[in-house]
Parts: C-alpha cells; sequence; structure tokens
C-alpha cells in the first residue's frame, strides 16, 4: 500500500504529465492535422515515461525486457508519425513554430520610441568593408537565398529575405560560395528571426572561438591529477581506509580508480570521436573532482563553430553515450559475478537508491536482494558511480551534455527554460543534499549559457535523433531517481 506521503507526489507527477500533454495539444490544435501530429509525437515519446513510473508507483514490476519493449513500441510510432508528418507537408509546420531560438544572439537590439510608439532597430554603421560586402551580396540567388534587406549587427550584417529551397542544402552552397570569393575571412549563419523567417547572418572570422591558452591547459592538467587522485581516494574509502593517511594501500584502491578513470575516458572519447566525425575541435576536457564519486565528468567546450543543430547532438550524446555504456557493462557484468563471498558486502537498501540499478539488481540478483546483506562483486560498484557521473552529466541544464542535447533537439529556448527548472530542482534537493547544491553551482557559474548558435541552426535533428534524446534522458532520471521504501519492499528490493 502507498503511504500518505507518497500519494500526493504520485498525484503532482501525474497532474504535471497531463498538464504538459494537455498544453502540447492546445498549442498544437491551430495548426490542423500538421499540429495534431506533432503533438501525437510527443505522446508517443512520454506515454513509455508515464507507464513505466505510473505502474511502479501502484507497485507492479516492469522488468528490463518489458521497459525495452515499451521503448521500442515507442520509437517505431514516433518514426511513424515523423514519416506522416513530412508526407504531410511538415514545412509548413516549422515556417509557423516562430520563437525566439537566437534572439538575444543573432538580431540587433530593439527599443522603443520616445512617443511610446513601435520598437525601432539601433542601427550601426555597417563594418565590414564596402567591397567585400558587394561581394556577399553576389553569393545570394533566387534558387538560394533571395536577400532582401542588409542590417548591420556587432562587426558583420543580418541579411533578411526569403530561403528558396532545403535549408541544409542553401546553406551549403551559400557557404562555398563565401568561401571561393572571400576565402576565410568571414562566417555565414542561417537562422531563423524572431518571427520564424529564416535570415542569413555574416561575421568576420576573428570572433570565432578562440583556441586554449597554456595558462588553461595547465589548469586542465592540474584538474586531471587531481581527479586521479580523487579516484584513488573514492576506492580506499569503498574499501574502509583513508589512502591520505595510509598511501602504502594505493595497489589495493588501483583497480577501483582505474574503472572510475576508464569511464571518463571513454566519456571524453566519445565526444572525441564525434568532434572529428564533424570536423569539430574541442578544448581539453576540464575534470572535476569528487572524493564522493572519484569525479563528477568533465567541463569540455566547445572550439570551432560547430556546423549544425546534428553536430551538436551527435557529440554531446556520444560522450554519456560512451561513458554509459561502459558503465552498464561493467554493473551487468559485476551483477552476474556477485556470489556468496564477493569482495563487497552492502546493505539491501543499497539497491533501492536507483531505480535503474535496483531494477537491473532485481532481475539478475532475485531473491538475494532480500536479505540484509548482499554480495557484490566490485564491478557493480565502479559501474554505478559511472552510471552516476554519466547521468549528472545528462541534466537538462546550460553546456552540460543534456542541456545540448535539448538545445540541439528543441530550440534554445526550450533550452533555457529547462535550465531554469533544472536549477529550481537542484535547489529545492540541496536542502538535504551537498551533491545537489554542488551541481546548482557548477551549472549556474559556469555552465548555465547555452551553446552559441550553429552555422545552420534551422535545420533540425531527424526522429531517430530526437528518439534517442529522449531515451538518455529517461535513463538520466531512472538513475538518479530512488525508489521508495514501501515500493522498494513491494519489489522484493530491501
Amino acid at each position: 500500500m502507498l503511504t500518505s506521503s507518497e500519494t500526493p507526489i504520485i498525484a503532482a507527477v501525474i497532474l504535471v504529465a497531463f498538464g504538459i500533454l494537455a498544453w502540447g495539444f492546445y498549442r498544437s490544435r491551430p495548426f490542423g492535422k500538421l499540429g495534431i501530429l506533432a503533438w501525437l509525437q510527443s505522446v508517443v515519446l512520454m506515454a513509455p515515461w508515464l507507464v513505466f513510473f505510473g505502474l511502479f508507483a501502484v507497485g507492479i514490476y516492469i522488468n528490463i525486457a518489458g521497459v525495452l519493449l515499451l521503448l521500442v513500441i515507442s520509437t517505431s510510432i514516433y518514426i511513424l508519425l515523423g514519416w506522416q508528418l513530412r508526407k504531410a507537408g511538415q514545412d509548413v509546420i516549422l515556417k509557423t513554430k516562430a520563437t525566439e531560438r537566437i534572439a538575444n544572439e543573432t538580431l540587433p537590439t530593439l527599443s522603443q520610441t520616445e512617443n511610446g510608439g513601435p520598437p525601432v532597430v539601433k542601427l550601426e554603421p555597417i563594418t565590414i568593408p564596402e567591397e567585400d560586402l558587394n561581394t556577399i551580396k553576389g553569393i545570394f540567388g533566387i534558387d538560394t537565398f533571395f536577400a532582401t534587406e542588409t542590417i548591420p549587427y556587432q562587426e558583420g550584417a543580418v541579411f533578411k529575405g526569403n530561403l528558396r529551397g532545403d535549408a541544409q542544402e542553401v546553406h551549403k552552397r551559400l557557404t562555398k560560395n563565401l568561401a571561393r570569393q572571400l576565402g576565410d575571412k568571414y562566417r555565414l549563419f542561417l537562422v531563423e528571426n524572431t518571427d520564424g523567417k529564416p535570415v542569413v547572418i555574416i561575421l568576420p572570422s576573428r570572433s570565432d572561438p578562440r583556441p586554449m591558452q597554456l595558462g588553461q591547459k595547465v589548469f586542465a592538467v592540474i584538474l586531471l591529477l587531481a581527479t586521479i587522485a580523487t579516484s584513488l581516494e573514492t576506492g580506499g574509502l569503498l574499501l574502509n581506509f583513508d589512502l591520505f593517511t595510509t598511501p602504502s594501500r594505493i595497489t589495493e584502491a588501483l583497480p577501483i580508480a582505474l574503472g572510475i578513470l576508464a569511464i571518463l575516458v571513454a566519456h571524453e572519447l566519445g565526444h572525441w570521436l564525434f568532434a572529428k566525425k564533424h570536423q569539430v575541435q574541442l578544448t581539453w576536457p576540464f575534470f572535476l573532482p569528487a572524493v564522493q564519486i572519484g569525479s563528477f565528468g568533465a567541463i569540455t567546450r566547445f572550439q570551432s563553430l560547430l556546423p549544425d543543430r546534428k553536430a551538436l547532438f551527435d557529440i554531446a550524446l556520444a560522450g554519456p553515450g560512451f561513458g554509459g555504456l561502459v558503465s552498464l557493462v561493467m554493473l551487468v557484468s559485476g551483477l552476474l559475478l556477485s556470489h556468496p563471498g564477493s569482495l563487497f558486502q552492502i546493505p539491501n537498501k543499497f539497491f533501492q537508491g536507483s531505480i535503474l540499478v535496483g531494477s537491473l539488481a532485481r532481475v539478475i540478483l532475485g531473491s538475494t536482494l532480500q536479505a540484509p546483506i548482499v554480495n557484490i562483486h566490485p564491478l557493480v560498484i565502479m559501474g554505478w558511480l559511472g552510471l552516476v557521473i554519466t547521468a549528472l552529466n545528462l541534466m537538462p541544464a546550460g553546456q552540460l551534455d543534456g542541456g545540448r542535447i535539448v538545445q540541439a533537439i528543441y530550440g534554445r529556448k526550450t533550452a533555457r527554460t529547462t535550465t531554469i527548472a533544472t536549477l529550481v530542482v537542484l535547489a529545492l534537493v540541496s536542502l538535504g543534499n551537498t551533491t545537489a547544491f554542488y551541481w546548482a553551482i557548477v551549472i549556474f557559474f559556469l555552465q548555465r549559457d547555452g551553446e552559441r548558435p550553429s552555422l545552420n541552426e534551422i535545420t533540425e535533428p531527424d526522429d531517430a535523433r530526437a528518439a534517442l534524446g529522449l531515451l538518455a534522458l529517461f535513463l538520466m532520471i531512472s538513475t538518479l531517481l530512488p525508489l521508495t521504501p514501501a515500493l522498494a519492499g513491494k519489489l522484493g528490493i530491501g
């Protein structure tokens, strides 16, 4: 039976979920069939979450096979609806999705006139040399982008007009023409105006992200050494000794530390491989040492401009994908290798700390979890720590991997909203959890801003990427969200 304290929480979650769906339906109705199809995509992506947590809330246990089946069915229906949406004319709904995705980054500021009239644009002289400006105007055409107005912006200019073709193809052609005429002097951005219409922005290449300085590289190395030290200390604490006071026992802590570092390396390797694939340069990772779990991951900046939102998504997801897969393999392998006499003996309540880990342990270890003390292999600890590190970096905020994923799929406006929501949740949780407070500080001061617009900000990631992004966020929640004691008892955990 659910306790009186759990019932309001469950009711609130259900009300919020259905409120989001109702709000989405209200927003979609004006767009007719296209809007309803888009809304149905949101429904099928949320359905596994609602089914999984809803059944958990009433004490009905779904094993991993059932969860995967729900996700496969949801993804298949999502992709099918995506085909129908494009077939019905997806371009129509894209043009009506007027957002402020890049309002602050891409357009001149607006101000009210003294007599309270409509806002006017504060114009500054165009700083691009006249000869270059005329050359730039010559790259446009009636079959790519028909420019009708030129507005100064920062050190470059905004070209308003009409997009005459597929955004990705047009951007490639315009970029190629610009490079052929003026070499590497300028960068061409294709973005949406606040009224939902495409505009072209030309900025000089000197505004590109700056390469790392020597001091930054030295700081990155110092953080790496500190992370190695905290990983070793974490290994020692898990084995019930303090490495800093007994350094002679370093060989005992080394295997656990190497497991944690392997997960961190896999995470960064994923970022690096997909950045190389999209010809994007990354800074060295700035690792975040943490005695509790060895490390909280790393901060990695983009050192060059992103070609499009698909590249942002791929690079952002690759890190958690690689690190999470290694962690999951460690966890499952450790559960399979666990037996009486394993290195670690932990209370069964340990498995109530995560829905994902608890569910996997219930499937593999079965009734063993009902014993007061459970024997587990060290790989279980390493895998769980890795999943926590991965999940923390998947929080949908700012320049965290999760924030980048949300920005790539849903745009900058939604990413700003999820960042604020994440900070609010962390602030509430931090009242009883120091780790949440730490992350709230890191996000607010270092990571709260979204990534700068990509060169082609209009073309959105495809349906498969959107489904993968939702799956990643689902796994993040199921990793960080604990089981309630009453529900864990019904499932035979504890």
